[in-house]
């Protein structure tokens, strides 16, 4: 990355360069989990680093309870600068992508109802998969939030995605089982631009 780069980096991602990274409580405390690297998917194990303290770093993890964190060893993940990031708008229905903290492109979205919302809090892209089924476009991120009333949908853990859509005259409601959905030219160009780790906030 270059220098200029660096200096609008923002975040930090976290990924792993283990066959398994171990999650601890706190640093030299036990273990909680271990987590594979590669995820299911075959997407690498990334996470979006909250803190560091010595050789130790914290990060997000793509788990319940939403906003859950973790420590990681720092011998266990090699970290990468972050310049650009993600905000949803539940009730305006948009998306805006900044680059070094910069506004540069907003596009409309479709979020949850009221009866399935879309999660808020701060959260980050776990992985990018091309579905199956036409219904999620031909880009999907995983996101590392989960819904707060599906336990499950559609076999999965009720994880929120952001991808496109087979029915793009949804785009700008709120009529999601609480995923993110764009059209899918504009989930192409993201997929295109975003490396794994990049921070979403979601918000009213």
């Amino acid at each position: 990355m270059t220098g200029a780069a660096d200096a609008a980096a923002l975040a930090t991602s976290a990924t792993a360069i283990t066959d398994h990274v171990a999650v601890y409580a706190e640093p030299g405390g036990s273990v909680t989990q271990y987590l594979p690297h590669p995820q299911e998917s075959g997407a690498p194990l990334t996470f979006l680093v909250a803190a560091r303290r010595g050789d130790w770093i914290q990060v997000l993890l793509a788990q319940r309870p939403n906003g859950s964190t973790g420590w990681v060893t720092a011998d266990s993940v090699t970290l990468h600068s972050l310049v650009y990031s993600l905000a949803v708008s539940t009730g305006r229905n948009t998306l805006t992508l900044s680059e070094g903290g910069r506004e540069v492109k907003t596009y409309a979205v479709a979020t949850g109802t009221g009866g399935t919302p879309t999660p808020q809090g701060s959260f980050y892209l776990t992985e990018l998969i091309q579905p199956t089924n036409d219904g999620y476009g031909p880009y999907a991120f995983g996101v590392s939030a989960f819904s707060e009333v599906l336990s499950t949908f559609g076999g999965g853990p009720g994880q929120i995605g952001l991808h496109g859509t087979d029915d793009e005259a949804s785009i700008g409601q709120s009529v999601s089982h609480g995923c993110i959905r764009l059209s899918n030219a504009d989930i192409t160009e993201l997929a295109q631009l975003l490396p794994l780790g990049t921070p979403l906030t979601i918000g009213p």
